[in-house]
């Protein structure tokens, strides 16, 4: 009987942190799609691609969206909460807009709040650059080290430096 018991008590632990585990991968898979929807707005705009940029942003706005907040601790709800809607207000701004100026302009807040944010969550899974324009003397986030700067695109590709590096969270 203490067996039995003893049995049904792993099984139900064993259950509980396997559905604690897939949520966590759930959130942070979202949280990294955000992420590199983020580095297709970048390329866009390196690229000095109006059309790609937006079509890049519509998709970030809705791997913003799709982040389950739900799963997240209560200190990494917070944080989210803090800076959602700031990523959604700077997203749809260049979405909708077809002027590269007015693109970077809002990449700008968009690349300050996206680092903030996932510096705070500790949940990307690949290195991130932290980036800066001495020019605009603003920074971007990129998945290499390599600058290819998106503020000035081809007029001043290789403007900039790596100012930080967060490295990959593992739990």
């Amino acid at each position: 009987m203490k067996n039995i018991k003893s049995l049904i008590i792993a099984l139900i632990v064993l259950t509980s942190s396997t559905q604690i585990n897939a949520q966590a991968v759930t959130t942070n898979t979202a949280v990294n799609n955000v992420v590199t929807a983020y580095y297709g707005v970048k390329n866009a705009l390196t690229a000095d691609n109006n059309t790609l940029t937006q079509t890049s942003a519509k998709a970030l706005v809705a791997a913003i969206s799709a982040v389950p907040m739900d799963k997240f601790t209560a200190d990494q709800h917070k944080l989210w909460m803090a800076y959602t809607a700031k990523l959604q207000f700077d997203g749809r701004h260049i979405s909708e807009s077809s002027a590269l100026d007015h693109q970077r302009e809002h990449f700008t807040s968009l690349s300050k709040n996206l680092y903030e944010l996932v510096k705070g969550l500790k949940m990307n899974t690949a290195v991130i650059y932290e980036q800066y324009c001495p020019m605009k003397k603003a920074t971007w986030l990129s998945e290499t080290s390599d600058i290819k700067n998106p503020y000035y695109g081809k007029q001043m590709l290789t403007c900039g430096k790596v100012t930080e590096t967060l490295n990959p969270v593992t739990k």
